[in-house]
């Protein structure tokens, strides 16, 4: 299993995705079903979906394909290109990275976002950081119809460029680990459920634009009403020492669940779990032997905290592996903690019998 976690998440990575242009992801994980002999379809706004039947409560089981990155702005007369940031683009990890301009399969074009000579740099500028609407990103063309002759218009989605290394000690970094890291844990459970004989009813769906507006899974969540929803995401790591103050979650610790989750600015929202799903991982976890680390954080929001409101309600919780680096072009996560997290999946799946109770006075 986790050879395959790997070779499935570091092709994945490879492969831009921004956020609203997810398109060639989509089609290399609906080829991977393909493979294992599992159908599925896309809907208008390219959520895909892959369906098993079943009994009891139905579940809507989900992680994002797409990633944050940028859109072409302006395109200056000498060629160089001004961005638009598309997602949380940490500004002070812009400069000097090296990104690439989606204008189509084996005619993208690579370039760089410049950042200033340090021999013409002031004491002044040496410890600041340029706002992202100052940078400029410098393909090496001389024109702006040499750029447009390239097929590089105002609105061309831009990402950092796709990037996979193999670490020591069975980690992975590069680029979209975010969330490329769950899309291949669906693909085992897409596995599991393939064979299995009994279960829940389970829509297993990789979804779009979660680091754009965070509502693209909403219109699948509405057609499929699902009982519960579990969705998959990074969890912040805090195993380093900028991070040791936010929690208690390491790098290889195992999976991770969410107890609390509010974006603290801009949209108010967040994920509280349903006490049901809380009981149902951490029985499930305990039986299984497989640690469980918990968060609570501020500045963390998922397309959970809409699906959630679907309907008369949807009983939800977010899952997830510890991720190092979050929104960098260099993430980082250990290949242990995707497989726990693979096994304590099919695991609690297999405990939502027909006779689960989503009533919360049965928990709390």
């Amino acid at each position: 299993m986790k050879d395959r976690i790997k070779r499935n998440l570091m092709d994945l990575m490879r492969i831009p995705g921004l956020s609203g242009h997810e398109d060639r992801v989509r089609r290399s994980i609906q080829s991977h079903l393909q493979e294992i002999g599992v159908a599925s379809d896309a809907d208008r706004l390219g959520n895909l979906v892959a369906h098993f039947p079943g009994e009891g409560p139905s579940v809507m089981l989900f992680t994002h394909m797409d990633q944050l990155g940028f859109i072409v702005r302006r395109i200056e007369p000498d060629g160089l290109i001004r961005l638009e940031r598309l997602g949380g683009v940490p500004e002070r990890a812009l400069a000097a990275q090296q990104v690439l301009i989606c204008v189509g399969e084996g005619r993208d074009i690579p370039a760089i976002i410049a950042t200033k000579s340090h021999h013409a740099t002031g004491p002044d500028e040496k410890y600041t950081v340029t706002r992202y609407a100052d940078l400029y990103v410098d393909t090496g063309m001389a024109s702006a119809a040499e750029v447009e002759a390239a097929g590089i218009r105002i609105g061309s989605p831009v990402v950092y460029a796709p990037h996979a290394t193999e670490m020591i000690n069975d980690r992975v970094a590069g680029t979209s680990v975010d969330d490329r890291a769950g899309c291949a844990v669906l693909l085992e459970i897409a596995r599991v459920l393939k064979t299995r004989t009994d279960g829940p009813p389970v829509h297993l769906a990789f979804t779009v634009q979660e680091e754009f507006n965070l509502r693209g899974a909403q219109p699948l969540a509405q057609k499929l009403m699902p009982d519960i929803a579990i969705q998959l995401d990074l969890m912040l790591a805090t195993d380093t020492p900028d991070m040791a103050m936010r929690g208690d979650l390491t790098l290889g610790g195992g999976p991770g669940m969410s107890l609390y989750s509010f974006h603290g600015r801009g949209t108010l929202n967040g994920v509280i779990p349903h006490p049901a799903m809380v009981h149902l991982f951490e029985t499930t976890a305990k039986a299984q032997s497989i640690p469980l680390q918990r968060s609570a954080q501020v500045g963390v929001l998922t397309d959970l905290s809409y699906v959630q409101l679907v309907g008369e309600g949807v009983a939800s919780i977010d899952m997830g592996f510890p991720m190092r680096y979050s929104h960098s072009a260099r993430e980082m996560c250990d290949l242990g903690d995707l497989v726990l997290l693979a096994r304590l999946l099919e695991a609690a799946l297999a405990g939502i019998t027909p006779q689960f109770s989503l009533d919360r006075d049965d928990y709390t």
